[in-house]
């Protein structure tokens, strides 16, 4: 009866979840389903073990959200998002144009600016010179999907995406873990999306396909920002809250190239500096002091490495563009509050799997994962990857998964001898496959923004965002069996 319960409830999340209801009543509401088919007490799983999972990863990760909301509002009320796009416009033109969507939307997320900002401005961007390049505007969301949302939110070393600071309290590992695997990983799905889209416009040039007009919405970008079924699923999957672009005042003074890339480079040098030469080199003993924790530097130094980063982003480009940003109260206020939302929905979605991993059925789905042969890398692969699908969340789907398991997989690991830096980059590669199917919050509202729908593009997302992400995921598990972490 407990598995039936826990699957009842997993269902119940998903199925009204898909249908826009607002994962803050979903979540407690299907962890006390799942504990209903129980014995155990069902307040004492709400108010101890739900909202306990819940706060913890508030505490955690909060101030992630709250800098990262916050830099991607600033870099696009600057210009700094918009003068990047016509940076790579104007250098590769209509005859690379998917090229350029793709390194515009690659350079912009790996610098730290939201998924969601990046979609909001990368669209337009896209239509237009797909239009020139006569290409059909619906191949445009693959395009945008394979550089902002595949290899620079779980592949590449050192991004400052939310993904990639999961598992480091988990690990105790930094944003630059396993980068030689990571980069390899960066390179398949990178090659083999580009192959793919290759593919997909030689074939529309072929047949000359030719992008109506009705195939290109330039106005679908402001009303995806307020449709309310776009929000809800979108605050699960990103750190941005669609309504706050809305929000404060966009700058039409652009900056110049180098001010728009210089808070970029700022996000990736800092923390690159300080994850490999200032961190580890300070003495933080006091960590292990109750009063903090009882923590250690390997728990929050990646995290505090982000942070960093993002902060010395934010003051550089606050002082870089003080002139463009004319209402920048407004500005900040609407960054800070878009981080609010999917920080607690997120949240939400730990707290129910931190419910299900307590009930007394939960010890047969955990000895079934990890049954799974392969060794620990494989089980966590399959693990991660079936509660994002199912989540339809790489955040969430990952969380509940080391949640539940992460102390396991590192026990695991340190009797085998495994860095667990490995983990992390399976982890987080694992995550960002199989969650981009068709109810994922981020594929629903790039089509939004793109004025498509899933059967104009999803097939694209399938390749560039599933099958890609999958074959970087097989060759970084054999790799790291064979060679180890590097």
């Amino acid at each position: 009866m407990g598995l039936l319960g826990i699957l009842f409830g997993l269902a119940l999340l998903i199925g009204l979840a898909y249908r826009g209801w607002s994962v803050l009543l979903l979540a407690p509401a299907a962890g006390m389903v799942a504990t209903l088919f129980t014995s155990e007490p069902l307040l004492a799983h709400w108010t101890q073990t739900f909202m306990g999972s819940a706060a913890g990863f508030l505490a955690q990760f909060f101030p992630l959200f709250l800098l990262g909301a916050l830099f991607g509002k600033l870099m696009d009320d600057s210009g700094s998002v918009t003068a990047i796009a016509h940076f790579m416009s104007a250098r590769l033109g209509p005859r690379r144009a998917v090229l350029a969507v793709v390194l515009a939307g690659a350079l912009v997320t790996y610098g730290g600016v939201s998924l969601f900002v990046a979609f909001f401005v990368l669209a337009p961007m896209a239509q237009a010179l797909f239009r020139d390049a006569r290409i059909p505007g619906h191949l445009a969301p693959g395009a945008i999907w394979l550089g902002a949302a595949t290899f620079t939110m779980s592949a590449m070393p050192g991004t400052p995406a939310i993904q990639n600071a999961i598992p480091m309290p988990f690990f105790g590992s930094t944003p630059f873990a396993a980068p030689g695997l990571g980069l390899i990983a960066s390179v398949i799905m990178l090659v083999f999306g580009l192959w793919w889209l290759g593919l997909r416009v030689a074939k529309a040039r072929r047949q000359e396909s030719r992008p109506s007009d009705d195939s290109l919405h330039l106005a679908a970008p402001d009303a995806a920002a307020e449709d309310p079924l776009v929000r809800e699923r979108s605050t699960l999957v990103q750190n941005f809250d669609p309504p706050e672009m809305h929000h404060g005042h966009r700058s039409p003074d652009l900056p110049s190239a180098l001010v728009a890339f210089l808070p970029l480079m700022v996000v990736i040098g800092v923390n690159l500096l300080m994850s490999l030469v200032v961190l580890p080199r300070l003495h933080l003993d006091f960590l292990a002091e109750e009063r903090w924790g009882s923590t250690s530097l390997q728990a929050v130094g990646g995290i505090w490495a982000v942070l960093i980063a993002l902060f010395a982003a934010i003051l550089v480009l606050l002082a870089l563009n003080a002139r463009r940003l004319t209402q920048i109260r407004e500005t900040m206020d609407a960054g800070a509050n878009a981080s609010v939302l999917p920080a607690l929905s997120v949240a939400s979605l730990v707290g129910f799997g931190a419910v299900v991993a307590a009930l007394p059925a939960f010890e047969l789905v955990r000895d079934w994962v990890l049954a799974i042969e392969g060794g620990p890398l494989v089980s966590l692969a399959v693990s991660t990857n079936i509660l994002s699908a199912l989540t339809g969340s790489a955040s969430g789907g990952m969380t509940i998964a080391l949640d539940a398991l992460g102390a396991t997989y590192l026990q695991m690991a340190t009797e085998m001898g495994m860095d667990p830096g490995l983990l992390h980059r399976v982890a987080v590669i694992a995550s960002g496959t199989l969650d981009s199917l068709p109810h994922n919050g981020a594929v629903v509202t790039l089509f939004a923004v793109c004025g498509v729908t899933h059967r104009d593009s999803y097939l694209d997302i399938v390749m560039v965002g599933i099958l890609g992400a999958l074959l970087a995921l097989v060759a970084v598990i054999v790799l790291g069996t064979l060679f180890g972490s590097f």
